[in-house]
């Protein structure tokens, strides 16, 4: 499988600039693409879905050309979803600490 780093998400409760919401997921979250470090920041509403470890623990997240591919075998914690046009996201549990998949449609 081939995969290729994309960025850093951070948990915060700090509302930041530029936030992109993501009303089903009850979620904001920034642009990594354009933080020079490409970080992420991922700000929680109350009842969002998300499982506690993706709220409460920094993730890691790659590119990936087949993400059902890259989630077999593997303790998937929140299934593939589609937060935007020609993305498809997936997280899963990697011994305690949350990693997200990204397949951008070609």
């Amino acid at each position: 499988m081939n995969k290729e780093f994309h960025h850093i998400g951070l948990p915060t409760k700090v509302q930041q600039p530029n936030e992109i919401h993501l009303a089903p997921s009850k979620l904001f979250i920034t642009d990594a693409t354009k933080s020079e470090h490409r970080v992420e920041w991922l700000r929680f509403e109350p009842g969002c879905p998300m499982p506690e470890l993706l709220k409460t623990v920094a993730h890691v997240a790659y590119t990936v050309d087949n993400l059902d591919e890259a989630l077999a075998g593997r303790e998937v914690i929140v299934q593939p979803f589609a937060p935007m046009e020609g993305l498809r996201v997936a997280f899963i549990n990697d011994g305690g600490a949350p990693v997200e998949y990204l397949e951008f449609k070609k």
